[in-house]
């Protein structure tokens, strides 16, 4: 049995992926692994599809049809978690940018040390970011800052994919409201929980850039987190933010009669 999920949003990452899912499924804890798949006309679905004969109580796999974003291929993955009870629901990218080793330390620290999310941060000591250009370097580390004085936040990383979520602060947060794609989503989804009062940490990693395939980023992402950030603090300043306990799910786990259909 798992209490844990990992969303992996994949888009043409066929040489990334069966690693990814092995590394996962190797680790000391048990984890279950959803792809959400965007119509990758490489075959990252089909390999996906492959693996689960190996791993059919584990795998997971939701196909869409094209490229949808990843904020609504997150959304669509954290309410395909939440209908199946899990307790911990983690996001992750293919590339192995994020250590999957550190899955374990996000989960620690919610189930371990009562966390409602975990971060993991390439800026809470220091900047540990490997094989970037500087220019990225700079415009990441700044944009944190940027987030930082707009919002009123203290998180290091606001643009971090790499999280734990505890299941009650995906039911709080409005998720069919969510507004932002990529970047401005994971400030959203920070911002939204901050608001909410949940309680926020961030574990340090290090942050290694892709090595194969090629990098989704483009300049419509990074404005949009620009320009989001200032929409977002005017926003909730016309919103209330009433937080309500739901009722505790016990912590299933899917099993072959269960459908992946949404």
């Amino acid at each position: 049995m798992t209490d844990s999920v990992v969303i992996i949003p994949t888009y043409n990452e066929i040489e990334n992926v069966e690693a990814i899912v092995r590394k996962v499924f190797s680790l000391p804890k048990d984890f279950h692994l959803l792809i959400v798949d965007d119509g990758s006309p490489d075959g990252t679905a089909l390999k996906v599809k492959e693996l689960q004969v190996e791993f059919p109580q584990q795998l997971h796999l939701q196909e869409r049809k094209g490229k949808l974003g990843l904020g609504t291929a997150y959304i669509h993955g954290f309410k395909w978690a939440l209908q199946r009870g899990y307790s911990y629901v983690f996001e992750m990218d293919a590339d192995f940018s994020h250590n999957p080793e550190d899955l374990v330390r996000l989960h620690e620290a919610c189930a371990g040390e009562g966390h409602d999310i975990a971060i993991g941060s390439r800026y809470i000591r220091g900047v540990n970011v490997v094989n970037w250009p500087m220019k990225r370097v700079l415009m990441s580390y700044f944009a944190g800052h940027y987030v930082r004085f707009i919002t009123g936040m203290s998180i290091m990383d606001p643009t971090a994919g790499f999280i734990c979520y505890h299941r009650s602060v995906l039911e709080t947060l409005p998720l069919d409201h969510i507004k932002f794609v990529g970047y401005a989503f994971q400030i959203e989804m920070k911002f939204d929980a901050w608001k909410y009062g949940f309680s926020i940490t961030e574990v340090p990693i290090i942050f290694t850039d892709r090595t194969l395939g090629e990098s989704k980023m483009s300049a419509g992402i990074f404005k949009e987190a620009i320009f989001g950030v200032i929409g977002l603090k005017i926003g909730s300043l016309f919103k209330r933010y009433m937080r309500t306990t739901p009722p505790v799910a016990s912590p299933t786990v899917p099993n072959s009669s269960v459908s992946d259909t949404f």
